[in-house]
């Protein structure tokens, strides 16, 4: 019923509240009038306090602290991990530790043999394993050899090894990244280090370490983000906060079982997302067939499509060029529109890309910048699920309606789970069946029934996983990728300069990409600074994991 609905069935006499159905609809009509209420309240009690501790903060004090319960009500908590995890398998037993260990060296721990009685025998030897690490300086003093030759005028002298360019050596640099982009160490914290064993550096040199000349490492991010983009069927986006030189910006994620990259932009609108996307290459724009269907699907005006039907071709043109043509042919359009044509008209041009790999399906979160970019849209059950959890119902009955519907909710994740490990044209249809069954149940409890329409509305994205059962049911792996930024940004609110976002970016994705790939980023950084290249390039290292693991080609 709509709300004032609600009211309409409390107008009613009294005399004919003798009639069961009328007293049901009305006791059920103000039920739902206390949930509206209720919710109000707890809305302008929030808005209230936000306003008592702005104006504390103007008078130089405190607003009021935000502190956790110590034993909060799960009613409150809109983490779905329990209900995802129950009735899921256990994992596999973790096997011997010591077969992980490599051994440096052995020492024999003998008995004192004027303890031991005559008829002592000698059985062998039992093997403990115990790890430790050895930190010390090996700070060298190079001699190199100069020569001058008088006929040239000129100075020869030897050259350092590999590694040890600019006063400090390979183990130095390597550590520095490690402690900065795996460790989450802050720059004050790793110089502290540093001296604690007598190593003289400057901050400024620390942060040239972490910063300037890293086009290797560079490039290794863009080589590794295509095999990425070309490894899977799908892949996942998310994306969190981020602070340059103080302002707003966006550190987007994007990721698959092989890898993990982060871009960190000013924005995170479709044009952002379609650039990470094309991994650096420039945005291109086409007034195609298809540029008209998608500038119909962003709502943009009949009049502006019909104006722009002169010209239509499949002539590619530069964001620049683009725009010119746009305002000779549309001089008085509003920028908002323009914006708007100007990303179907690069949408359409990625559909059609050729000679770099295009993303077909993207399994994310419900935001607007991820429509339309691709063939497919996959939605997150665990995101749709937390819309349930913020529900608080007041009503004893409604709490209870809440709680059998969760329960059916994530009892049918769990068949979607079970049907991606066997998965059969007749299961599927079953799945479809009952998810319209599930998601068309009428509680009588407003909030909870609009919630389980809106679910329903998405029926086509939750349920792509039935045509293609490697997808993920859970952004989680995106998710996960994005608190690793929120954790670094704890430690280092932001970065003082886009090079330093740059170099951010780059390292946290060779980080996260050697952790999936089950290789150490400290070998690696090592291995690269001393320009060794002994361990293959990361991009060779997930074209021959995704060799093992096809992904499944798409359908119809």
């Amino acid at each position: 019923m709509a709300n004032s609905s609600l009211w309409d069935a409390l107008n009613i006499p009294l005399d004919s509240t003798g009639d069961p159905k009328v007293l049901k609809e009305t006791v059920r009509a103000l039920f739902n009038i206390i949930e509206e209420q209720a919710e109000t309240i707890r809305q302008l009690q929030a808005t209230n306090q936000q306003l008592r501790d702005e104006i504390n903060h103007l008078k130089g004090e405190q607003g009021k602290p935000d502190v956790t319960p110590p034993n909060r009500n799960p009613d409150q908590d809109t983490s779905s991990e329990e209900e995802r995890k129950r009735n899921q398998k256990p994992k596999g037993g973790k096997g011997s530790k010591n077969d992980k260990i490599k051994v440096d060296r052995t020492e024999v721990c003998d008995v004192d043999k004027s303890k031991l009685p005559k008829d002592a025998v000698f059985k062998g030897y039992e093997t403990v394993i115990v790890q430790d690490l050895k930190i010390e300086t090996d700070h060298v003093a190079f001699q190199k050899a100069v020569y001058c030759s008088a006929s040239e005028h000129k100075t020869y002298r030897g050259e350092l090894p590999l590694g040890y360019q600019g006063g400090f050596g390979p183990t130095i640099k390597t550590l520095a990244l490690v402690m900065k982009n795996v460790s989450n160490m802050s720059e004050p914290k790793i110089l502290e280090f540093f001296s604690s064993f007598h190593v003289q550096i400057s901050s400024g040199t620390l942060s040239n370490f972490l910063i300037k000349d890293q086009d290797l490492f560079h490039q290794e991010k863009k080589d590794l983000v295509e095999a990425g983009l070309e490894a899977a069927s799908y892949q996942q986006m998310d994306d969190t906060s981020a602070r340059v030189k103080g302002e707003n910006h966006h550190t987007h994620v994007l990721c698959n079982p092989f890898f993990t990259a982060y871009f960190t932009r000013e924005r995170k609108d479709r044009l952002t997302v379609l650039d990470i996307l094309k991994n650096g290459r420039p945005l291109t724009y086409v007034l195609s067939q298809e540029t008209y269907d998608l500038m119909k699907q962003l709502r943009i005006d009949e009049k502006h499509r019909d104006a722009l039907r002169a010209l239509q071709s499949d002539q590619v043109y530069s964001k620049d060029e683009m725009t010119k043509r746009l305002k000779e042919k549309l001089p008085y359009v509003p920028d908002r529109t323009l914006a708007k044509i100007l990303e179907a008209a690069a949408m359409s041009a990625y559909h059609a890309g050729i000679g770099f790999p295009v993303v077909k399906i993207i399994v994310v979160d419900d935001a607007p910048q991820f429509k339309l970019l691709t063939e497919a849209l996959a939605l997150c059950w665990i995101h749709d699920g937390r819309h349930y959890k913020l529900l608080t119902p007041v009503i004893k009955d409604h709490q209870k309606a809440l709680d059998d519907f969760l329960a059916q909710y994530w009892n049918y994740y769990h068949r979607l789970l079970r049907y991606k490990e066997t998965p059969s044209e007749a299961l599927a249809n079953q799945l479809v069946q009952d998810f319209d069954a599930l998601f068309r149940t009428e509680t009588g409890y407003q909030a909870l029934d609009k919630r389980i329409s809106k679910t329903q509305e998405k029926k086509e994205h939750l349920l792509l996983v039935l045509k293609y059962p490697e997808l993920p049911l859970h952004n989680n792996a995106s998710e996960l990728g994005a608190r690793v930024q929120v954790r670094k940004r704890d430690v280092s609110l932001h970065t003082m300069t886009s090079r330093g976002a740059e170099a951010n970016d780059t390292f946290l994705t060779i980080a996260e990409t050697c952790k999936k790939l089950g290789i150490s980023a400290y070998e690696y950084f090592s291995d690269r600074i001393r320009k060794s290249f002994l361990m293959p390039p990361l991009a060779e290292l997930i074209r021959r994991r995704a060799s093992q693991y096809p992904a499944v080609p798409l359908g119809p």
